[in-house]
């Protein structure tokens, strides 16, 4: 689809500074060293529908929310390319083999302490999703103009440690996009219009 790709390439050709889960309000805690990972936001090279999960209610950390595949970097990994390609490997069952690696944005700064880096790709060929047992309750893809209009996502908040927390969100169908993904996406999606 090659009009997806010249949008994603022009979108990172576009120079924007990091996000963070703070750029609404509210102040990061401290000032410690952020774990570096890595998420896949892997279009389809088809259809452009992206490809997103629902994390497992029965996780520790953000159960049942909508994310981008991808998580910490571990040791053997090279960089945060390479931690979004193996968790998403990992987590839906995408081999490495079907992504072409776009480029990537700015770090996003989550509320968890990570300095995440969204990496663009495009996914060639059939692919059928393997949701990890434990980690992944679902795989769904979501169209790439909902994701590529500014105009569908809006901002929310809510009562959070004590203090007020606003975010983004872009909700589509029955999955409530927001936090971290929604930021991230709405990054790209200005990017695109711009």
């Amino acid at each position: 689809m090659p009009a997806i790709r010249d949008r994603l390439m022009r979108a990172l050709s576009r120079q924007t500074g990091p996000s963070s889960d703070f750029d609404l309000g509210g102040a990061p805690p401290g000032e410690g060293a952020l774990r570096p990972a890595g998420v896949l936001a892997g279009f389809d090279a088809a259809d452009g529908r992206l490809i997103l999960t629902k994390r497992a209610s029965s996780l520790r950390h953000h159960p049942g929310q909508i994310a981008l595949p991808g998580g910490k970097v571990d040791p053997g990994d090279a960089d945060e390319i390479a931690a979004a390609l193996r968790e998403a490997h990992e987590e839906v069952g995408l081999n490495p083999a079907q992504v072409e690696v776009l480029g990537t944005m700015p770090p996003h700064r989550t509320i968890t302490g990570f300095a995440m880096i969204p990496v663009l790709a495009l996914v060639h060929g059939p692919f059928t999703p393997l949701p990890e047992t434990g980690e992944v309750e679902e795989v769904f893809t979501v169209p790439f103009a909902h994701v590529a209009d500014p105009a569908n996502y809006h901002i929310e908040g809510r009562i959070w440690r004590g203090a007020r927390r606003d975010y983004y969100v872009a909700p589509w169908g029955p999955y409530y996009i927001w936090g971290a993904t929604a930021r991230v996406l709405h990054s790209l999606a200005t990017r695109l219009s711009a």
